[in-house]
């Protein structure tokens, strides 16, 4: 009988939320609750605020891994749960928490019970953001237990509670961000003439991009280029001297990327030229796309037929993952598991269905035990 109470466990970690390596707490509660596993074949790496936990296997030939993610975002909770976050402007809007309650749910099946080889169990900080999936790989640690083949997964409110979907091929999107400050000279607003008006190079700029998409992206492919933040000035009646436009970009291929930051680039030049400012680009996090290998994907449609676990193929999403990194170097995939409708991810309503967490650990550690 396990010990385990995934709503318990799912709910505690859902009250300390915290943001990219800051993740002290979380990293504390999660080896609590590995210290009270079997500890026979269990050893643990820590690596800045994650954890590799590897269960020794009994005839090991290869390394199985799964990854879950461990960080929160920076978002006011507003679910009325009476486990909502106790740090104040911080949530599990992306269903983090359920990522690592069924990891840790499935990390205690596979101890109880070894497999011929060794799995490897990453619990990877800073997915959200500054990305802590490419440091973690170059690690020491990570390349002592590399895995030859990786899997994880995502909740999402578009399916079902306890539905998998999944497809071979782009799941997600290669993500950037995109910051962009323009200094000009600011001034009294009686006195326009006398300064270089951010504003409204900045204004001019979120139009003028409009048409990369628009006109630049062939229409077989797809992108996504959103502003969704602007800021400048002090004062209505005083002229900003600077301004900063935050958004993301988005697309199913590294080429159409790469067009993407071309245009915009031409873009800023073309504002610095017309309203006499200076400006200054930064890309921020860049996401590789996630990419399902057949290899892999196939027997694991395979065994959710045969395991009759209700499962979907489903379209790509424009959603970004710095997993993309590790399917890049290690062959393996990615799936959604469906937890209801429900506000969207990073929403500060997302109240995912629990029935989905007893669904997610039997699927992840079915298919490690059963070795494909």
């Amino acid at each position: 009988m396990l010990a385990m109470d995934y709503r318990a466990v799912r709910r505690a970690l859902h009250q300390i939320p915290e943001i990219g390596f800051e993740e002290v707490e979380t990293q504390a509660f999660l080896l609590d609750q590995i210290r009270r596993m079997p500890q026979e074949r269990i050893q643990i790496k820590k690596w800045k605020t994650g954890l590799l936990v590897r269960v020794e296997g009994t005839n090991p030939s290869r390394t199985i891994g799964f990854r879950t993610d461990i960080d929160a975002l920076p978002v006011r909770e507003n679910t009325g749960y009476p486990f909502q976050s106790q740090h104040e402007g911080k949530m599990h809007a992306c269903g983090h928490d359920f990522h690592m309650t069924i990891a840790l749910g499935a990390l205690e099946q596979i101890a109880q019970n070894p497999i011929k080889d060794h799995v490897l169990f990453i619990f990877q900080p800073a997915e959200e953001g500054p990305g802590g999936a490419v440091p973690m790989m170059a690690s020491g640690a990570f390349q002592e237990w590399k895995p030859d083949f990786i899997f994880a997964l995502h909740v999402s409110p578009e399916f079902p509670a306890g539905t998998v979907a999944v497809r071979e091929g782009i799941l997600f999107a290669n993500t950037s961000e995109l910051f962009i400050d323009f200094y000009g000279k600011g001034g009294h607003a009686a006195y326009p003439h006398l300064t270089y008006d951010t504003l409204v190079a900045a204004c001019h700029f979120v139009v003028g991009i409009q048409s990369i998409v628009a006109r630049r992206v062939s229409p077989l492919n797809s992108a996504v280029l959103t502003i969704g933040k602007m800021s400048g000035g002090t004062k209505q009646n005083i002229i900003a001297e600077h301004a900063r436009v935050e958004g993301t970009i988005r697309t199913l291929d590294q080429e159409t990327m790469a067009l993407i930051k071309d245009d915009i680039e031409r873009q800023v030049k073309a504002t610095e030229i017309a309203y006499h400012c200076r400006s200054r680009i930064d890309y921020g996090a860049n996401y590789y796309q996630v990419y399902n290998h057949k290899k892999y994907e196939q027997p694991f449609v395979d065994f959710c037929a045969r395991k009759a676990f209700p499962y979907i193929i489903c379209d790509a999403a424009m959603t970004g993952e710095d997993f993309g990194y590790f399917l890049k170097e290690i062959p393996g995939f990615m799936f959604w598991l469906g937890v209801g409708k429900t506000a969207g991810l990073h929403s500060s309503d997302f109240k995912p269905d629990e029935s989905a967490l007893e669904q997610g650990v039997r699927v992840v550690s079915s298919f490690i035990e059963e070795g494909i």
